[in-house]
């Protein structure tokens, strides 16, 4: 099968790649990148294991195909520590309130809740429910989630908050 040369930037750097037309995103991201955050979870875009932002937008990345994101911006889980490795502030909140368990959906849960933070940097409880409510958690029952959201959105208003109980 013919490849398709696509390029596209990923985690703020320039990335190119020869593609078959059916490759997937998160296959492209996980097999040729490297970059093996996002998981594959259903392969039916249900659980949102796989969710990246794609030009300012979440998507589960199993949905689209590589060459739909030719000359798109990727973001990963991988993209949202800072190059010294410290931890974004949603990463920071799911460990200080104990937001995962067994950690496969926590990439996309943080960063589906990247982006619910870029449109709504105040939810309430209900409207961070509604916003990840595309990702499935089967460990945690969510309310270490929600919490480690609103946790993220406190520090983000400079609100000094509770560190979670010892």
């Amino acid at each position: 099968m013919a490849k398709t040369r696509i390029e596209l930037t990923v985690n703020g750097q320039a990335v190119e790649g020869l593609v078959e037309p059916r490759t997937l995103l998160i296959h492209f991201l996980r097999e040729q990148l490297g970059l093996t955050g996002p998981h594959i979870g259903c392969d039916t875009s249900h659980c949102g294991a796989c969710t990246v932002d794609l030009d300012g937008k979440s998507v589960k990345s199993c949905t689209l195909f590589a060459v739909q994101a030719q000359g798109s911006q990727v973001l990963t889980i991988e993209g949202l520590a800072a190059a010294d490795g410290t931890l974004h502030v949603l990463q920071e909140g799911f460990r200080q309130m104990h937001g995962l368990q067994c950690g496969f959906c926590t990439p996309g849960m943080i960063t589906r809740a990247y982006r619910l933070l870029q449109e709504n940097p105040r939810p309430s409880e209900q409207e961070i429910r509604f916003g990840i409510s595309g990702n499935l958690c089967r460990c945690t029952g969510y309310q270490n989630i929600v919490k480690a959201v609103q946790y993220a959105a406190d520090r983000l208003a400079g609100i000094d908050v509770k560190e979670a109980a010892e």
